[in-house]
């Protein structure tokens, strides 16, 4: 279900005050869930030596989030530089941090491997000749294509950008050795939000049969496979959770299967951001406007700069108003924001409890892929970020964005280009 009963008792007793204190819109995030969620995870796959989550840092880039991660004992996912540099400044470093390639520049690689350096892990064979040094430890992202069936947000595998085919992988890992590879890994990325625990099992299986193969082929171990992320969550009150432990629990024999063949066990690598921080954050928006027309519109303070899933995906989020029960007199609505655009709705033909102008919105599941996406067209600006803290108290992760931040890349050293001119100059005779 949307937002834990667990985190509602935390925070609705506390919503008006928080409110007040530090205005609307606000996404706000739970510590308390957020770490429970962690320690199951490392719990249920304790008997994986080596077990390792990497938080997807694209999920919730907040150094705040991060910290947390970090002190779980989480690496973290990057596939951009500032990823990275919020990674290392969380503390990680090395073997902490994964940097996934995806049409990356040689820039990119250098920075990848600077500063104490990431497990750089290539989506594309060509990548191979273009490091700048072949690191010690390489890992490629694995695309099977027919092989296997993306679910509906990655799509079918052979319509992705992402990874090395089928046919590529043993001569990807034989080019790399050849540069001085001595360590491996392998990775891939086939869901996104995906609750059906039995893909990922068939991931795992998958990856460990590629292994088998490759390092029959080549005569070399595996240190780790990375499953990736799509852990799905539950963003319906109806829809079922993932049943994690079921995961966990065959997921483990797979492995211990893999060690009575091969005689080692490679490491299990996960890369869960949703997962991790979704149902444990919430966009808090007010209620500032009501329109009557051919539908009924409630318009609030925040709009898609907040929170896009909506707009882009048609995804689902639960709108709870707190207060008022969902068998209290209903009214079917749009609810929307104030951009420019006729899909800044977070929901459409609702049926929710009658909004009045000043009512307090809590729009769940927020906490992965919502600030994030967060964006500046229209010249919205994106709302604060705050942490309900384990010790009960409120703070403030990220101030909201102000005019002077909209206009700060217009301050700049002048820089022209003028046009061409000849050589001998417009005066010439010639």
């Amino acid at each position: 279900m949307p937002m834990s009963p667990d985190f509602e008792s935390r925070l609705y007793p506390r919503l008006n005050e928080i409110a007040g204190h530090f205005g609307t819109p606000f996404h706000i995030y739970d510590e308390t869930g957020i770490r429970e969620t962690g320690e199951r995870l490392k719990s249920l796959f304790s008997r994986l030596p080596g077990f390792r989550e990497y938080f997807a840092v694209k999920a919730l880039p907040n150094p705040a989030i991060l910290a947390v991660m970090a002190d779980m004992g989480f690496g973290f996912d990057c596939s951009s530089v500032p990823e990275l540099v919020l990674g290392r400044r969380a503390g990680a470093a090395g073997e902490m941090l994964m940097f996934t390639a995806n049409n990356t520049t040689r820039q990119d690689f250098i920075a990848a491997m600077a500063d104490g350096g990431s497990i750089i892990n290539l989506d594309d064979i060509t990548f191979v000749e273009k490091l700048p040094v072949m690191p010690e430890l390489i890992c490629f992202r694995y695309n099977p294509g027919d092989r296997r069936t993306g679910n509906a947000i990655i799509g079918n595998p052979v319509e992705a950008k992402y990874g090395v085919s089928h046919d590529q992988l043993i001569p990807a890992y034989e080019m790399a050795i050849k540069r001085g590879a001595r360590r491996f890994g392998l990775h891939t990325m086939l869901a996104s939000n995906e609750r059906d625990y039995t893909y990922m099992v068939q991931t795992a299986a998958m990856l460990l049969e590629q292994v088998e193969a490759i390092s029959g082929r080549l005569g070399i171990r595996f240190e780790f496979i990375n499953i990736g992320g799509g852990l799905g969550v539950p963003y319906h009150p109806e829809d079922a959770p993932l049943d994690i432990k079921a995961l966990a629990k065959e997921v483990t024999e797979l492995f211990f299967a893999f060690a009575d063949r091969n005689g080692y066990m490679p490491k299990l690598y996960m890369e869960s951001g949703r997962y991790m921080t979704g149902p444990y954050g919430v966009l808090v928006t007010r209620a500032i406007n009501r329109k009557e027309i051919y539908r009924t519109y409630v318009g609030v303070d925040a709009c898609m700069s907040s929170l896009m899933r909506p707009a882009i995906y048609g995804a689902y989020h639960h709108i709870t108003i707190p207060g008022k029960l969902s068998d209290m007199p209903a009214e079917v609505v749009d609810v929307v924001g104030s951009l420019c655009e006729n899909n800044d709705k977070f929901a459409i033909q609702r049926k929710l409890p009658r909004i009045s102008e000043n009512d307090l919105l809590v729009i769940h599941d927020t906490g992965a892929h919502g600030h994030a996406m967060g964006f500046n067209y229209n010249g919205k600006l994106r709302p604060k970020e705050l942490m309900l803290k384990t010790d009960g108290s409120v703070e403030l992760i990220r101030r909201e964005e102000r005019i002077e931040d909209y206009f700060a890349t217009l301050t700049f050293t002048p820089d022209i280009l003028l046009p061409a001119q000849s050589a001998a100059g417009p005066d010439s005779e010639n």
